[in-house]
């Protein structure tokens, strides 16, 4: 998430989105590590940047998003229909909270998930026997999309990868 420097899209100050950041001090001018001026939760800041393990490509697509799901007020559906994509992959933070809204509305308008429970991550009841993160995950396995782990997607897509080129030889 990361909002613009007026906070104008985070919503009025007496909203939900509003009130429920104001415990992680949204807008608030901090230091970033290395001494920088900073704020909390406002795009093109250290707390907002992707790390660096995860550094978009030359040409990658990135969409700040101002509420818990990826869809809400964004661009991803019309970049994902002017690719003719329906299928998703899902990686995330706050299984529960962000992870869960934005693979809801996918399946609201019709994408199939496919989230990766190994590379999201559940702060909220970690601490519990039966964690928030193991409840979505069931959540979404039953009714929302599917769920896997990273190396068998991985497996999944090379054995297609290598059909593909099994059958379509002058692809290479």
């Amino acid at each position: 998430m990361g909002f613009r420097p007026d906070l104008s899209d985070a919503g009025p100050p007496d909203s939900p989105n509003q009130v429920k950041h104001a415990v992680f001090r949204i807008g608030t001018r901090t230091l970033a590590p290395d001494g920088r001026e900073s704020r909390v939760l406002v795009r093109d800041t250290w707390n907002t940047d992707i790390v660096d393990e995860l550094r978009p490509a030359a040409g990658d697509v990135v969409i700040y998003k101002t509420r818990y799901s990826g869809f809400y007020k964004t661009e991803l559906e019309s970049l994902l229909k002017a690719r003719d994509i329906k299928h998703l992959l899902v990686t995330g933070c706050t299984t529960s909270v962000c992870v869960e809204s934005t693979i809801r509305d996918a399946m609201f308008r019709d994408y199939h998930c496919v989230l990766l429970a190994d590379c999201t991550a559940e702060p909220i009841g970690s601490g519990f026997s039966r964690t928030n993160h193991d409840a979505s995950l069931l959540v979404i396995q039953t009714l929302f999309g599917s769920v896997s782990d990273s190396a068998s997607v991985i497996r999944a897509l090379d054995r297609l990868v290598m059909t593909n080129l099994a059958l379509h030889p002058t692809a290479q």
